[in-house]
């Protein structure tokens, strides 16, 4: 049986999985290039797969009728949204995850572009450099609300640091949040016109789905504090683009700061890119040492077992 590996970062971090899938009798053909494989590589490497360990490959209904031999496919990180997990579920094709392996990195990026954002870390650091001085005034984030929007692995990681620094913190989820992870994380339980309007940074931790696409939009920056800041290190599309570009020009709310977009990477011209309100990373929230090794390890777990090869 064959393995697919195209997460770049098993050649760094996951060679040890790469030796154990060996050992079990798989024919494993991992990415080494140093690049994402185009969708012709993809397609010509994933024709005889029987597993898949995917990153942001397209895995949707056209591709996977393409893989006659496809049992798994384990996502190198959370978010499926790549892939058709109707269409996997109707013929049989397992779709994991592999939950928690980077919460407690994505939880401090997010706290990272907070501060960053509270004491003009960016373009103190940029003007600097270019030889200015000027002294700009931040703010504290003890005493100031945090609003998470999405209360998973992340969004429970999140409300410790946040509430650890001092910071009130507000959780809703679509789904009942348990009064005692509430307690354990340091947050409150709130409605989510309650976080929109009464929170000082809003952080979305939920998936993209029909249901969340464009869940923060107009109405929801017109209802937020003009001292407000919204941070997205969650997936692109939860946040309208649009109408958050309209946000910040017009004064709605103070900021924001975003790990991910609708289109990765984002377009030169697109008009978010042009403001000093607007912090941006490249995806990068979920990539530390620590998690990438993780995440080889959740991921080679799900294959095993679902091969039937797990000890």
């Amino acid at each position: 049986m064959k393995v697919l590996i195209t997460p770049r970062g098993f050649a760094n971090y996951g060679l040890d999985e790469v030796k154990l899938m060996e050992s079990k009798g798989l024919e494993v053909d991992y990415n080494d290039t140093g690049k994402a494989y185009s969708a012709e590589q993809f397609l010509q490497k994933a024709k005889d797969a029987d597993a898949i360990i995917v990153g942001v490959d397209d895995m949707s209904e056209p591709v996977m009728k393409q893989l006659p031999k496809l049992k798994v496919v384990c996502k190198f990180g959370v978010g499926v949204d790549n892939t058709d997990c109707d269409y996997a579920k109707e013929h049989g094709i397992y779709v994991g995850r592999t939950v928690g392996s980077n919460s407690l990195s994505v939880a401090e990026h997010v706290a990272a572009l907070m501060f960053a954002d509270a004491k003009n870390l960016y373009p103190t650091i940029r003007d600097v450099k270019a030889g200015s001085w000027v002294k700009r005034t931040g703010i504290e984030l003890s005493g100031k609300t945090l609003g998470i929007i999405g209360f998973g692995a992340i969004g429970k990681r999140l409300s410790r640091i946040a509430s650890g620094i001092g910071m009130s913190v507000l959780a809703y989820d679509t789904f009942p949040i348990k009064e005692e992870d509430a307690r354990d994380y340091g947050a409150k339980i709130a409605g989510f016109e309650e976080i929109i309007e009464d929170s000082d940074y809003v952080s979305v931790h939920v998936p993209l789905l029909d249901s969340t696409r464009n869940m923060i939009s107009t109405e929801q920056f017109k209802s937020m504090k003009s001292s407000a800041c919204v941070l997205n290190a969650a997936r692109g599309g939860v946040v309208d683009e649009d109408a958050l570009y309209h946000a910040l020009t017009d004064g709605e709310i103070r900021s924001a700061a975003f790990d991910v977009f609708t289109t990765e990477p984002p377009a030169k011209d697109n008009p978010l890119l042009g403001l000093d309100n607007f912090l941006l990373t490249s995806h990068t929230a979920s990539r530390t040492h620590e998690a990438e090794k993780r995440t080889c390890q959740i991921s080679t777990d799900v294959i095993l077992t679902q091969l039937g090869l797990k000890d």
